[in-house]
């Protein structure tokens, strides 16, 4: 943090008495993860805290989104988005917090439960703001927007706020903005300006065999071997038939088919993610993809056509120029050589159907959550990505200092542009 004189600093001061309020909350919230849509004991925390701050409360918004309103005479509006649902992976950190918790998912699967993401950081840090811009009221004017957004990691948790009625709770929203734990050193600040964090399609793919005997194969249409050479053929989309300049991403994650050795089963599904960064390279990926299992289908003599469900979509994550650039110049004034530029990433996120939604412009930060002393380490060693846990993995968890302290100074430092400009 600079020396000279900043305008989140009065509402920054009491920073050091809410951090162990904070901590205590972080470490229930890290034991107590909730799958997306099952965020009632976190919504429930949230709206205690908010009301306690005297925040306007609305509930129930998209099934178990929460959003506080506080009013402070004329000016402008911000809306402060964290999301707050975890993830169904099994906790390898070997935190004395760690989760324990296991729930059904959305098929019914008992699956353990971890916040592999980091949106336990999120909802801690923006109660964090919302108290210190409640208490520091003398020092900005407008109005300020807490939004606790549910299931981010199904991509349908903003759209579901917004078809539940989001726009009709709020006043008039300026601008929004939202923040994300990132695996670099913890106490950085990373902004982007222009397409951040791309769009990303999941798609399940049935196609269909005629099934028989292992010894029999001349009877069968086999979709285990179907499903292999579609695989291999889907590699050559991104290679061949994307621009090498253009960001793009195909995954086949998942291939399921038959339960036993000698039975050729009658048919196979397989599971793929598509990462891109604009609606034509989008458009290319899946015609194509519909182009090559067709086809291959076709080739191999199968006896229905296959079938083709998009699920989990998230839009490009696409931070408007004039809003970074005024955020950037805060944070710049503020966290000094700790603001950096980051690189777009192949991540998705669905929080700008959001601002989309409300017509306004938003930004969309990185905040770092892994000791800086470890980061450096493995970057000595040339082994960052060996020795850094990422993102969606079970050794993923944010020292809770500095990231907690960096993330909801973030989030006040981010409001001052528009709610106490100089």
């Amino acid at each position: 943090m600079t020396a000279s004189a900043h305008p989140a600093e009065s509402v920054l001061a009491g920073l050091a008495g809410i951090r162990a309020w904070q901590e205590g909350l972080y470490r229930d919230l890290h034991q107590h993860p909730e799958l997306s849509h099952q965020e009632l004991r976190t919504a429930q925390l949230v709206v205690d805290r908010l009301g306690d701050f005297g925040y306007r409360v609305h509930a129930g918004i998209g099934g178990t989104g929460v959003v506080g309103i506080l009013d402070n005479g004329p000016g402008p509006t911000v809306l402060l988005r964290a999301d707050m649902d975890a993830l169904p992976v099994k906790e390898a950190t070997g935190l004395p917090y760690a989760s324990t918790a296991r729930s059904a998912d959305a098929q019914g699967h008992d699956v353990s439960v971890m916040h592999a993401c980091g949106h336990d950081i999120h909802v801690t840090a923006l109660l964090g703001a919302a108290q210190l811009l409640a208490q520091g009221r003398d020092h900005w004017h407008g109005t300020v927007v807490a939004l606790f957004q549910p299931a981010e990691e199904t991509g349908d948790g903003a759209r579901a706020m917004v078809e539940d009625g989001l726009a009709s709770v709020l006043p008039k929203v300026d601008a929004a903005f939202a923040q994300h734990v990132f695996p670099i050193p913890a106490g950085i600040i990373g902004t982007h300006s222009g397409p951040f964090l791309a769009s990303a399609d999941s798609m399940r793919i049935t196609v269909h065999g005629r099934g028989s005997h292992g010894s029999m194969p001349q009877s069968s249409v086999d979709p285990v071997v179907l499903a292999a050479m579609i695989v291999v053929r889907l590699q050559t989309i991104v290679s061949r038939e994307v621009a090498p300049v253009e960001p793009a991403v195909l995954t086949v994650g998942s291939i399921e088919a038959g339960s036993k050795s000698n039975v050729i089963p009658d048919h196979a599904v397989l599971q793929l993610n598509i990462r891109t960064y604009n609606d034509q390279t989008r458009t290319t990926i899946l015609d194509a993809i519909r182009r090559i299992v067709t086809a291959e289908c076709a080739a191999s003599g199968s006896p229905r056509e296959p079938e083709f469900v998009l699920f989990d979509r998230f839009p490009v994550t696409v931070n408007d120029i004039e809003t970074t650039a005024r955020v950037r110049a805060a944070f710049s004034a503020f966290f000094g050589d700790k603001c950096w530029d980051m690189p777009e990433g192949t991540g998705s996120e669905d929080f700008g159907e959001i601002p989309s939604a409300l017509g306004v412009p938003y930004t969309y930060w990185g905040v770092g959550g892994i000791d800086a002393a470890t980061y450096q380490k493995a970057v000595a060693a040339g082994r960052v990505l060996e020795d850094i846990p990422v993102n969606h993995s079970p050794g993923f968890a944010p020292v809770i200092q500095p990231t907690l302290d960096a993330a909801t100074s973030a989030l006040v430092v981010a409001t001052m542009p528009w709610l106490a400009p100089q």
